[in-house]
């Protein structure tokens, strides 16, 4: 069949058509790629050729509310291989061999793998500076150091449960090293250059370099002179005592800050490895739970001054030693009772009849509410991971002998932590405060504060009228009940004892025992609330005994270093028979010989020195506090030898 020119012409004009719209349209595509498109790909491309050393940030540093380093980093180079750059494998690996403790079979096999870059792991990971200068004097292709560092904890076990640790890849672990890992990890750097198909770096190309980030500085509201204070206590507690336990925690009760927090046993967080994982993963002053014994009766006392259910310093009570409670007898812990006494009397000794009784005044409801009020039952929210909720008794399940323990500290379970929490809004006001430990995030290089963690205050569960209440009644248990071994001549103290039967297999021991003090200075403005238990103390097993006086040194030298100074309007101590009181030296400077005797009365020895009959110098300085029977040493000359002001 022939075809027409007219058909031929027809056809070469729809061909020319399609070429020029394919012709445009790859124009245009080439346009879009070579204009639009063209910096994204070029930076694609570079990025497929590119191969990267990567250089660890630093992690953020933590310090105490004063700026004392806790933890910080130190240099720790990691060494990298690019096994296509490596003439000369055997060879290699021979000289790396007994500069990373490696050997050379395990070497060579990372050596020559067929991968872009290989970690000498682990001899060549976080290795030290001595070492990292000595390998790159050897100068040996595809092999490189690259810039790492590693955690170091400048104290020790100091704080460890609290600092927590990082793992090898600096990843925080535990503590507030894991509970702000994002804040304090940082951005990673690198180092980078272009290479062949092969791996081999291009010729004429310049290596590139991505300086890492330093993460930002937390600082931490632990005061660090506080803290070895805590740590040095337990520690004579733990070779004095001999116990399972000990935990320690150091509050501002008017803003939740913790000052200070220990426990027994600890770790090194940089040698953890070397301590039953139980160590390091239980902080047990916010993971353990015990039955809290009598330091809860703050608790039940607040309810029943907040309440209006008892009168303490004019109501009178009678403690036989037991009361009957829905068919259970419950004991004081006092054999024979205390006999007639006022409830104040009742707060100071400790008797738990008297709080049984105001546990029945004031109800289940309304007590288990005050007690939920309080933070009991639930978690605080504190800053640090691994914390427990404690267990209540169901208000369905309360009955008469429920409501009557749980009034003196018995049948609940209980964290430190939300005890030492409720026991600081019991006192500092009536205002509850969520416990935390970050205080603020800095960054280290322009000292800008880039974040701080303010005072969260979560409920108000009593007035402050009831506050000062509570707080007068626990200063006198510490002046003249089962608190005296916290007492700090010069200072007001406040205070309650606590001692609880463990339970071992569902049932009480008759001879194992958690003994507990809480207390708290100054009375009249608290500025700090320590909290001491000690888990089975060998020996004698009393909160008064046993944990008064350990949180009595640490409070003596805290309050130094917080620099409170002594108060003048301290309550007496009560001294009982064997107890040796504490006196005022009397100023003796000017006096006769015959005339200071009268001034002694029986209360100190003396000691002389010198010829004449007046004293002219005299030690210890009038004014200050000793026990009675202390040694006054007078220094004896004429009256022109006395000081004279000018």
């Amino acid at each position: 069949m022939k075809v027409s020119n007219v058909t031929v012409r027809r056809r070469l004009f729809i061909v020319l058509i399609l070429a020029g719209v394919a012709f445009v349209s790859l124009c245009l595509r080439l346009a879009y790629v070579q204009l639009w498109k063209g910096a994204e790909l070029a930076e694609r491309a570079e990025n497929s050729w590119r191969r990267d050393i990567p250089y660890m940030a630093k992690r953020g540093e933590i310090w105490d509310r004063n700026g004392v380093r806790l933890a910080y980093n130190v240099s720790s180079p990691t060494v990298w291989a690019i096994p296509v750059q490596i003439k000369d494998p055997q060879g290699t690996a021979a000289s790396l061999s007994k500069l990373l403790d490696m050997s050379e079979e395990k070497l060579l096999q990372k050596l020559t793998l067929k991968e872009r870059i290989v970690k000498l792991d682990p001899g060549g990971r976080k290795m030290s500076q001595e070492k990292a200068e000595q390998l790159q004097a050897l100068n040996l292709p595809g092999v490189v150091v690259a810039e790492d560092n590693k955690r170091f904890y400048p104290y020790g076990s100091m704080a460890a449960h609290v600092l927590g640790f990082t793992g090898i890849d600096n990843q925080g672990l535990t503590g507030v090293e894991a509970k702000y890992d994002e804040m304090l990890k940082g951005i990673q750097g690198n180092v980078s250059w272009l290479s062949d198909a092969a791996g081999r770096q291009m010729p004429n190309s310049s290596d590139k370099y991505v300086e890492p980030k330093e993460g930002l500085t937390l600082q931490l509201t632990i005061d660090q002179g506080i803290q070895a204070i805590m740590e040095r206590e337990l520690d004579q507690a733990m070779t004095s005592l001999q116990p399972n336990g000990i935990i320690a925690i150091a509050m501002d009760p008017n803003n939740g800050e913790i000052l200070a927090m220990a426990s027994r046993p600890t770790y090194e967080p940089d040698k953890y490895k070397e301590v039953p994982s139980e160590v390091y993963n239980r902080n047990l002053p916010i993971w353990m739970t015990y039955e809290p014994g009598s330091t809860f009766k703050i608790i039940t006392l607040a309810a029943a001054l907040e309440e209006d259910k008892v009168d303490l310093k004019n109501e009178m009570f009678f403690d036989p030693g037991a009361i009957e409670v829905g068919g259970a007898r419950l004991r004081c812990w006092k054999k024979g009772g205390h006999g007639s006494q006022t409830f104040l009397e009742v707060v100071e000794n400790s008797c738990n009849p008297g709080f049984v009784t105001l546990g029945n005044r004031l109800g289940k409801e309304t007590l288990f509410q005050y007690i939920k009020d309080f933070g009991f039952g639930t978690k605080t929210g504190i800053d640090i991971g691994g914390e427990e909720n404690g267990i209540l008794f169901k208000l369905n399940q309360v009955g008469p002998v429920e409501l009557a323990t749980t009034a003196f500290g018995q049948g609940v379970s209980v964290t430190p932590i939300q005890q030492i929490t409720a026991v600081s809004a019991a006192i500092n006001g009536g205002t509850l405060y969520k416990p935390h430990v970050a205080k603020a995030f800095i960054n280290r290089e322009t000292g800008e504060t880039v974040q701080t963690i303010e005072p969260e205050a979560v409920r108000t569960v009593i007035s402050e009228e009831t506050s000062k209440e509570v707080r007068e009644a626990l200063e006198s248990v510490v002046a003249k009940g089962t608190g005296r071994n916290a007492f700090i001549d010069g200072y007001r103290v406040g205070g309650k004892t606590g001692t609880a039967q463990k339970v071992v297999n569902g049932r009480y021991s008759p001879n194992e025992h958690i003994v507990s003090f809480v207390g708290f200075a100054p009375a009249d403005d608290p500025q700090i609330v320590i909290y001491v238990a000690v888990d089975n103390p060998q020996g004698i097993q009393f909160g008064g005994i046993v944990a008064a006086p350990i949180v009595r040194n640490i409070m003596e030298d805290a309050l130094s270093v917080l620099e409170i100074p002594p108060r003048t309007n301290q309550i007496d101590r009560l001294y009982k028979y064997g107890e040796t009181p504490i006196v005022t030296v009397p100023n003796l400077v000017g006096k006769t010989v015959s005339d200071i005797y009268e001034d002694l009365n029986m209360n100190f020895n003396l000691s002389s020195a010198g010829t004449g009959q007046v004293v002219i110098k005299q030690a210890p300085a009038a004014g200050t506090r000793v026990d009675r029977g202390s040694t006054i040493r007078i220094y004896l000359g004429d009256e022109e030898d006395l000081p004279h002001s000018h």
